[in-house]
C-alpha cells in the first residue's frame, strides 16, 4: 500500500513537466547511488514498470509523465546473467533507441567475443546507455566508459545501469567472473573524448554513434549545456552536430572526424575504434575521413534505413548548393538510385519518405606510435593542420616511408624552438646515419667524418673538379649533363690551348674496360665514373678500376648511386664489399646521390666518403663556399629513412672484420689546385668543433630566434599534402609582387625568375657568368665574407672597394668612381637595403647616386636583399624604389643592368629553411646564366610553404605582421643589449640598425697578452678569433672576414639562452685579458 502510494506521488510530480520528471527520477538516483536505499529503489522500479507494462500504456506514459521504462529486446542474445533483454528508462531529452543505435549494435555484433572481453572500452554519444550497458553484459570488458554531451543522458545512463545490475527485488546480479555491471560500467559527462584525456584514460576499444547533420540553425549550438537546459536543445544534441573546424564540416562529419582525431590520443596502439556512419555524404568520402587520418578500414556492417523524420537535413542542402558535393538518400527502403539532399529535402516535404546508407566500420590505425606523434603536434596549436593532412596511401611501401617522416618532422618542430645550428659538410645526426648504414649492413667501419654531404650529386661532382682543377678530367657520360658546357666544349688536352685555368672534361662510357683504357692513354688526373650493372655485383671491375688509377696518379670518384638501395636488405654492391675488407685508397672517394626514395623522386641528398681526412675536410669546406649548406629538410627526409632502417637492429651484434689497409704507393697524385687552396686557407668559415656541443655561433649567417607557429605550419603542411597542383608550387608570382612592393624593383614578362635552395648558390653562378666574361668583380670591404671567399675560389679577379668608418663602411659614389674609370667589364656586389654585416642601411638616394655612378661606366650591379627585411630602428630611412632610381638615370652605358638576388630566411622568418631567388632583366646575362651548370632548385615542399608565407604578406596578415614585430623587437633588445656590453668591455661598436649582426673593434684588446693552457700570444686581427673560441667557447668573425681591418662581425639573431651566454663569454673575456 504504501509503495503504491508513493508510486501516486512520483507519477503526479512527473505530470507536471518534463523537467519535474527529470528532477523526480534524479532523486530515486540518489537512493539507488546509496547502498542503504538501492534495494528499495530498484523494487520501485520494478512496480513502476508493472504499472505501465503494455506498449500503449508505455507511450501514454511517455506522453503524460515525461518517462517510460521499457525492455529492449536482444534477441537470441542472452548475456553473461542469462538474460533476453535490458531494462531502459527514456526521457524527452535524451536519444531513444532506434534504427541507427539498432544497426550500431549489430554490427559491434559481429566481432568475436575476443574483441572486447577483459578490454578497457569508450562509448562516445551513450544516450540512455543501452549500448554501453549491453556490451559489458555480453562481452564482459574490463571496464566500459559511457560518455555523452547530454548531462540528462548521463543520470539517465546511470539509472539504466543500476536496472540492470540489480534484479526486480533489489539483488545484484553476479557474472562467471563474479562481478556485475557495476563494477564494469561508468558514465560521465564528456564532449566527446574529453573525460579521457583529462583523465589520460588509454583505451582499448572506441566505438561511436553520434550526430552527423549540421544544425539548421548554428547559434543553437552555442549555448551553455546544463541539465537546466531546455529539453528541446538538449534533445537536438542527439542529432545535430555544429562546426568543427576540419574538412569534414562540409559533409556534416566534423563531429566524427574530431571523435577520431581525440580517439588517437587516447587509444592504445593496438586499438580499435567503431563508427557508425550514415551514408549520406557517399562511401567514399566517409571511408576518406579515416583513411586520411592514418587508418586502415574494414566496413563491418551496411543497411538501409530511414531518415528520421525530426532531422532537418535543410542543412545539407546548403552545402550542395556551396559546392559540387551531391549527398545520397533513396526514395524509401527499396530505391536503389540515388537522389541529392536537395530532391530528397523536397521528396520529403511533399510527404515521401527517404531513406539512406547506413554502415558501420572498424579502424585500427597502420602505423600508430608515429600516427599519434603526429596528432599530438597538430592538437598543440596547430589544429588547422588537420584538414590539409593525407595519410591514406594506396601503396604501404609509401606510407611507411612517409607517415614515420612526418612523425619525426612533427617531433623537431614540436620539441625545437629554432632550427639548430648544423654543420656545412651536413647534419651531424645524418652523417652518422650514414655511417651506422655502412656499419650495419656493409661492415664497413667508417665514421661521420668520412661524410660529406652535398645538396645533390651534380655539386658534388662541380665541387670536386673546381677543388682539384685537372687539366684533364674523364667523367661517365651519364654524369656529365650539369657540368659547365665549356669544361665539355674545352680542347685543352695535354697542355694544348689558351686558357692554363680551364678544365677539360672527356666523356667515356660506362664500362669498367673502356674506361680504363681511356684513362692508360690519356693520363687524366680526376676520373668520376659510375659502373655498368653487370659490373656492379663483384668487386673485381672496381678493383681494376682503382689499380689503374693508382699507377697513372689519378684521382677516383666512384659513383654508386644506381646500386646504393636503402633496404633491409640491400643488393649486391661490389664496391662496398671491397671496401668491408679492404680500406679506400687516399686517391679515391665514392659518390652516391640519394634519389631512390617511395615519396619524391625529385628530393634529392648526394654524400662523398673519403678516408682521406685532407680530402673529405676540404669537400666540407667547398660546400660551404659554394653552397651554405645542403636543404635541412631533405637531410631529416633521408635521415629518416636510414634510422627507420637501423632502429630495430641491436648494436654491435656482429663484430667487424679487421680490414686490410692500402701500403701500396701511386704515382703522385694532383693536389688541390692553387687558387682553390689559398682561398680556403684565406677563408674564415664558420667553426665545426662537433664534439663540443656547448659553442655559441655569433660567426653564422642564421637566424636562430624562435620560428613563429605560421611557420611550422607551414613547413609541415607543405609535406603532409599530397596531389599539389602546379599553382600552389609556383612562386613567380609571389617573388614578383615582393621586389615590386618593398625594392620597387621593376618586372615583365621578359624578366628571369631563378630560384635555389641558397642565394649563395645563385650568386656563385653570377659570379661564373662575370669570369665567363672575363671581368672583375668589386666588393666594398665591409661585405659579407663569404661571397668574397666564394669569389676567389672559383679564380674571379676580384677587386675590394675601399669604405670609410666615418659613413659606417658603406660605398660611397666618389670612390667607386674613381676606381671604374681603371676597370674593363666591371660587376658590383651591393649588399642592401640592408648591409651584411655592419647592420646598416643605403637609403633610397644613397642607392640612386651609386647606380648612377655604375650606370656611367655599364657596370653590371648585384644588389642583394637577403639579409634585409628585419629593419628594427629604420626612423628616418627612406625606402628604395629602385624604378623611379633607374628612370631617372640619364647617362647609360649599354652594359649596365641591375641583378636582384634574395633570400627568404630573414625576410620571412623561416631560420635554417632558405629559399633563394634571382631576377634578371638583361638578355645577355639571362643566356649566360642558362649556358651555366644546373642548380639545386628548392624542393617543391619548400616552395609550397614559401608561397603560403608570402601569401600571409600580400594579404597584409595582422598575425603574420605581429611577428614579424615581435622579432624585430627582439633584435632590437639584444642589439642594444650587445652593443652596451661591448662597449662595457673595451669594444668600439658601429651601431646598426637593421639585420642580424653587427660589427665592432676589440680597441682594448689589440696588443695585449692572452695566456691559456691551449692559447699564448699577443692579440691582433690574425689571432683574435682564435683566442675568443679557446677563451670562451664563442664563435665570431675577425677582420679577415669582414673585410675591414681590426673589426669582428658578432650575429645576435640567437635564442634568449644562447645570447645571454653569448654576453657571459664576452665578459669573460674581458676578465681573462684586462682584468687578470
Amino acid at each position: 500500500m504504501a509503495i503504491a502510494m508513493e508510486i501516486e506521488g512520483f507519477l503526479k510530480e512527473c505530470e507536471r513537466s518534463g523537467d519535474a520528471a527529470y528532477a523526480a527520477l534524479k532523486s530515486l538516483l540518489e537512493k539507488l547511488e546509496n547502498p542503504g536505499t538501492r534495494s528499495d529503489a530498484r523494487v520501485f522500479f520494478a512496480r513502476l514498470q508493472q504499472r505501465f507494462d503494455s506498449e500503449d500504456a508505455g507511450e501514454q506514459c511517455f506522453r503524460t509523465y515525461h518517462f517510460r521504462i521499457h525492455d529492449v529486446l536482444l534477441h537470441d542474445f542472452q548475456g553473461n546473467q542469462k538474460r533476453k533483454k535490458l531494462t531502459m528508462v527514456e526521457i524527452p531529452s535524451i536519444f531513444v533507441p532506434e534504427d541507427w543505435s539498432f544497426t550500431f549494435y549489430e554490427g559491434i555484433n559481429r566481432h568475436p567475443d575476443s574483441m572486447f572481453k577483459d578490454k578497457t572500452v569508450t562509448e562516445l554519444g551513450c544516450g540512455n546507455g543501452w549500448i554501453s550497458i549491453a556490451l559489458a553484459q555480453r562481452w564482459s570488458p574490463l571496464k566500459v566508459y559511457g560518455l555523452d554531451i547530454n548531462p540528462r543522458a548521463v543520470k539517465i545512463s546511470w539509472i539504466n545501469l543500476f536496472l540492470n545490475a540489480l534484479d526486480d527485488n533489489g539483488v545484484p546480479l553476479y557474472d562467471a567472473e563474479g562481478k556485475t555491471l557495476l563494477d564494469r560500467v561508468e558514465f560521465h559527462e564528456s564532449d566527446l573524448l574529453g573525460y579521457c584525456r583529462q583523465n589520460k584514460l588509454q583505451l582499448e576499444r572506441i566505438i561511436g554513434c553520434i550526430p552527423q547533420i549540421l544544425n539548421p540553425n548554428p547559434e543553437a549550438m552555442s549555448k551553455m549545456i546544463t541539465e537546466n537546459a531546455s529539453e528541446e536543445f538538449l534533445f537536438s544534441l542527439s542529432n545535430y552536430c555544429a562546426l568543427q573546424g576540419v574538412l569534414e564540416d562540409q559533409f556534416g562529419l566534423g563531429l566524427i572526424a574530431r571523435a577520431v582525431e581525440e580517439g588517437i590520443e587516447v587509444i592504445k596502439p593496438n586499438g580499435i575504434m567503431i563508427f557508425n556512419i550514415g551514408g549520406r555524404p557517399g562511401q567514399v568520402v566517409c571511408k576518406r575521413l579515416f583513411e586520411r587520418r592514418g587508418f586502415s578500414i574494414t566496413k563491418l556492417w551496411q543497411t538501409k534505413i530511414m531518415q528520421a523524420a525530426d532531422t532537418d537535413i535543410s542543412a545539407l542542402v546548403e552545402i550542395e548548393k556551396n559546392s559540387h558535393h551531391r549527398f545520397e538518400f533513396f526514395m524509401g527502403l527499396v530505391g536503389d538510385q540515388p537522389i541529392c539532399a536537395r530532391t530528397a529535402f523536397a521528396y520529403a516535404k511533399s510527404g515521401g519518405r527517404i531513406s539512406h546508407a547506413l554502415s558501420v566500420y572498424s579502424c585500427n590505425l597502420r602505423q600508430p606510435n608515429q600516427v599519434k606523434i603526429i596528432f599530438d603536434f597538430i592538437k598543440n596549436g596547430f589544429q588547422e593542420l588537420s584538414s590539409s593532412l593525407d595519410l591514406s596511401f594506396d601503396n604501404d611501401s609509401v606510407a611507411d616511408e612517409k607517415i614515420p617522416f612526418l612523425a619525426y618532422l612533427a617531433s623537431v618542430l614540436k620539441e625545437n624552438t629554432f632550427l639548430p645550428y648544423q654543420p656545412p659538410a651536413g647534419s651531424t645526426d645524418f652523417r652518422n646515419l650514414i655511417a651506422g648504414f655502412m656499419k650495419v649492413y656493409h661492415r664497413i667501419p667508417i665514421t661521420a667524418d668520412n661524410v660529406t654531404v652535398f645538396p645533390s650529386r651534380s655539386v658534388a661532382i662541380e665541387n670536386a673538379l673546381r677543388v682539384f682543377s685537372p687539366q684533364l678530367a674523364i667523367v661517365d657520360e651519364h654524369l656529365t649533363r650539369n657540368l659547365p658546357k665549356q669544361w665539355l666544349t674545352s680542347l685543352k688536352i695535354e697542355g694544348t690551348g689558351d686558357d692554363q685555368k680551364a678544365i677539360t672534361v672527356i666523356e667515356a662510357p660506362r664500362q669498367s674496360d673502356l674506361m680504363i683504357e681511356l684513362i692508360k692513354k690519356l693520363k687524366p688526373q680526376v676520373v668520376i665514373t659510375g659502373m655498368a650493372q653487370f659490373e656492379a655485383i663483384t668487386s673485381s671491375a672496381f678493383e681494376n678500376l682503382l689499380n689503374t688509377t693508382r699507377d697513372t696518379g689519378t684521382r677516383l670518384f666512384l659513383d654508386i648511386s644506381d646500386y646504393f638501395e636503402l633496404s633491409s636488405l640491400p643488393g649486391t654492391n661490389g664496391v662496398l664489399k671491397y671496401l668491408a675488407g679492404k680500406c679506400l685508397p687516399s686517391h679515391a672517394a665514392i659518390l652516391c646521390g640519394l634519389v631512390k626514395n617511395q615519396v619524391y623522386s625529385d628530393l634529392e641528398v648526394a654524400f662523398t666518403i673519403s678516408e682521406d681526412s685532407t680530402v673529405y675536410k676540404t669537400l666540407s669546406k667547398t660546400v660551404e663556399l659554394m653552397e651554405g649548406h645542403t636543404a635541412l629538410f631533405s637531410q631529416y627526409y633521408y635521415g629518416c629513412i636510414f634510422h627507420e632502417l637501423l632502429a630495430f637492429q641491436l648494436p654491435d651484434r656482429h663484430p667487424l672484420a679487421e680490414r686490410e689497409s692500402d701500403n701500396s704507393n701511386s704515382v703522385k697524385l694532383i693536389g688541390f689546385a692553387s687558387s682553390a687552396i689559398s682561398a680556403l686557407n684565406t677563408a674564415e668559415l664558420s667553426v665545426n668543433d662537433e664534439k663540443n656541443s656547448q659553442l655559441i655561433h655569433m660567426d653564422v649567417d642564421q637566424n636562430f630566434l624562435p620560428l613563429p607557429s605560421v611557420v611550422k605550419a607551414f613547413i609541415f603542411e607543405s609535406f603532409s599534402r599530397q596531389n599539389m597542383v602546379d599553382s600552389e608550387t609556383n612562386a613567380r608570382p609571389a617573388i614578383e609582387q615582393l621586389v615590386q612592393s618593398i625594392y620597387g624593383f621593376q618586372c615583365d614578362c621578359s624578366s628571369e625568375f631563378i630560384f635555389a635552395n641558397s642565394h649563395l648558390s645563385l650568386f656563385n653562378k653570377l659570379v661564373l657568368c662575370c669570369i665567363e666574361e672575363q671581368g672583375t668583380f668589386l666588393f666594398p670591404s665591409g661585405t659579407n665574407g663569404s661571397y668574397v671567399s666564394a669569389a676567389k675560389f672559383m679564380s674571379a679577379d676580384v677587386v675590394i672597394v675601399p669604405t670609410k668608418l666615418e659613413v659606417g663602411f658603406k660605398l660611397v659614389p666618389d670612390t667607386l668612381s674613381s676606381l671604374l674609370g681603371t676597370l674593363r667589364k666591371p660587376w658590383l656586389y651591393l649588399c642592401g637595403p640592408t648591409v651584411n654585416p655592419t647592420g646598416l642601411l643605403y637609403s633610397n638616394n644613397e642607392i640612386k647616386e651609386i647606380l648612377s655612378v655604375c650606370a656611367k661606366f655599364g657596370v653590371k650591379v648585384v644588389i642583394d636583399t637577403s639579409f634585409s627585411g628585419l629593419d628594427f630602428c629604420a626612423d628616418g630611412w627612406s625606402r628604395w624604389d629602385l624604378q623611379a632610381c633607374l628612370s631617372s638615370l640619364t647617362c647609360i652605358n649599354s652594359s649596365f643592368c641591375v641583378s636582384l638576388l634574395g633570400g627568404l630566411s630573414f625576410e620571412l622568418l623561416t631560420g635554417g629553411l632558405e629559399f633563394g631567388y634571382l631576377v634578371l632583366n638583361d638578355p645577355t646575362l639571362v643566356d649566360a646564366f642558362s649556358a651555366l651548370p644546373s642548380l639545386s632548385r628548392p624542393h617543391r615542399t619548400i616552395v609550397y610553404a614559401i608561397k603560403k608565407l608570402l601569401g600571409l604578406r600580400q594579404q597584409k596578415s595582422q598575425s603574420f605582421f605581429q611577428v614579424m614585430d615581435e622579432q624585430k623587437d627582439i633584435l632590437k633588445r639584444q642589439s642594444d643589449c650587445l652593443m652596451q656590453t661591448l662597449r662595457n668591455c673595451g669594444w668600439d661598436v658601429i651601431s646598426c640598425h637593421s639585420g642580424v649582426s653587427m660589427v665592432a673593434k676589440p680597441t682594448a684588446y689589440l696588443g695585449k697578452m692572452l695566456k691559456l693552457d691551449c692559447f699564448n700570444a699577443k692579440l691582433d686581427d690574425t689571432n683574435f678569433r682564435e683566442a675568443m673560441l679557446k677563451a670562451t667557447g664563442l664563435c665570431i668573425n675577425s677582420g679577415s672576414w669582414t673585410g675591414i681591418p681590426n673589426y669582428c662581425r658578432l650575429t645576435f639573431a640567437l635564442d634568449s639562452a644562447d645570447f645571454a651566454r653569448a654576453l657571459e663569454c664576452i665578459a669573460l673575456f674581458k676578465k681573462l685579458v684586462l682584468e687578470k
